[in-house]
C-alpha cells in the first residue's frame, strides 16, 4: 500500500478545503469538530443512540472538509484492504451539515474520496453499509447492492460494492 497523502495537502472542489488526515494527524480541534459534526446527524439528527467512537477510526484516513469560515461541514473516513474487510477497501461515516444539504456535497465529498482512495489503494474492490434510504445515491456514484438488507443500529443498511481504479474512480453518469 502506498501511504496516503500528508496532511498538508489541499484540493480545491466546490470551493470546500479537502484534506486527509491519518489519526495521529487528527489535532484536538480538528477530532472535536468531526466528533461533534458525526454525533450532530448519526446521533441528534437520526435520532440514533449508538456509540459512534467505534475504535476503528485509528486505523483510517479521515478525509475532511471545511468550508471558508473554516468549519468542517462534511468528512468520511477510508480503510485500505486488509484493515476493515479482507481484500477490500471500505468507506464509512459519510457526513455533511445539515446546514449544506442540496448542494452537491454529498456527491464532491464521495468523488474526492473515491479518487485518493483508487490512487492510493489501486484498483480494488471498495466496500460499504450504506443506509438503504441511499441504496439508488450511491447507485448512481458506481456501486451496486450486495446482499440482503439488514438492521444497523435500528436503521435499514445495504451492503454496497463497486470497484476502484486507478488513478481515480470510474463514475457512471
Amino acid at each position: 500500500m502506498r501511504r496516503g497523502p500528508p496532511p498538508a495537502i489541499l484540493t480545491a472542489m466546490d470551493s470546500l478545503r479537502w484534506s486527509w488526515r491519518s489519526w495521529t494527524d487528527l489535532d484536538r480541534d480538528a477530532l472535536y469538530a468531526l466528533l461533534a459534526l458525526r454525533a450532530r446527524v448519526f446521533v441528534v439528527e437520526q435520532a440514533c443512540a449508538y456509540l459512534d467512537p467505534d475504535g476503528r477510526d485509528e486505523r483510517a484516513w479521515h478525509l475532511l472538509g471545511h468550508d471558508d469560515a473554516g468549519a468542517l461541514v462534511a468528512s468520511l473516513r477510508a480503510f485500505p484492504p486488509g484493515a476493515h474487510h479482507p481484500e477490500a477497501a471500505v468507506f464509512g461515516r459519510v457526513v455533511t451539515a445539515p446546514e449544506r444539504r442540496g448542494e452537491g456535497l454529498g456527491t464532491a465529498l464521495m468523488q474526492a474520496g473515491l479518487r485518493w482512495m483508487g490512487a492510493t489503494f489501486g484498483a480494488v474492490p471498495v466496500r460499504a453499509s450504506a443506509q438503504a434510504h441511499l441504496a439508488g445515491w450511491y447507485g448512481r456514484l458506481g456501486f451496486t447492492v450486495d446482499g440482503p438488507a439488514y438492521d444497523e443500529d435500528g436503521i435499514p443498511h445495504v451492503p454496497i460494492v463497486g470497484t476502484l481504479a486507478a488513478p481515480e474512480f470510474r463514475f457512471s453518469s
